[in-house]
């Protein structure tokens, strides 16, 4: 019977020589790929068009955060429900769930039962 070492010492080697092997042909084809796309290595991210990059722009809200849009209606309508403030501020309510239970833990809202006033 072999050896079971020596055994697993020649497979060892020869993944490794095949993962030099590989990484040296990886190498070969990124220079193509860079050479066909003008220099350019890499991919768009998934889904994205053409032409796109992988920054994104943000718009900035008016009215501060949702948190602080939130607690605002709190304040101005005591007693109201998360879905009466969700279509206020035209989100869904189960983003605004987390949102303010967030600002009760904060201290800026208090629930009860299924209504928030302010703290």
């Amino acid at each position: 019977m072999p050896d079971t070492s020596n055994v697993i010492e020649e497979a060892r080697a020869l993944v490794e020589k095949r993962i030099v092997e590989l990484d040296k042909e990886r190498k070969q084809l990124e220079n193509a790929l860079a050479e066909l796309s003008g220099g350019r290595v890499g991919r768009r991210g998934p889904g994205r068009p053409r032409g796109s990059t992988g920054t994104r722009r943000r718009r900035r809200r008016r009215g501060g955060t949702r948190s602080e849009q939130a607690v605002k209606l709190v304040q101005e309508s005591p007693g109201i429900t998360a879905s009466e403030i969700a279509s206020k501020m035209k989100i869904k309510p189960n983003y605004l769930y987390r949102v303010l239970g967030e600002m009760e833990k904060e201290g800026a809202v208090k629930k009860k039962g299924r209504t928030y006033h302010p703290a």
